[in-house]
């Protein structure tokens, strides 16, 4: 069962990702983090169930949050 665009949102936000305000047209919304180049761009609004890619470009980005931040560690 595909997430639903709020959950996505809402593992974003408990990443450290924060939401860029005005930024993006109609539904579209961009997520920066400081240590991420690209922002996370998701459209759709929150109960919307989230498309296959959106889930994944989500899960990469907060995995490369995660080694990013084990490599400062190291």
């Amino acid at each position: 069962m595909p997430k639903k665009i709020r959950e996505l949102k809402q593992i974003l936000q408990k990443a450290g990702f924060t939401l860029l305000p005005k930024r993006g047209k109609g539904s579209h919304s961009y997520w920066v983090h400081p240590l991420i180049i690209n922002p996370v761009v998701l459209s759709g609004k929150d109960s919307k169930d989230a498309q296959p890619y959106q889930e994944k470009d989500v899960l990469a980005a907060v995995k490369e949050l995660e080694q990013l931040e084990q490599g400062d560690e190291s």
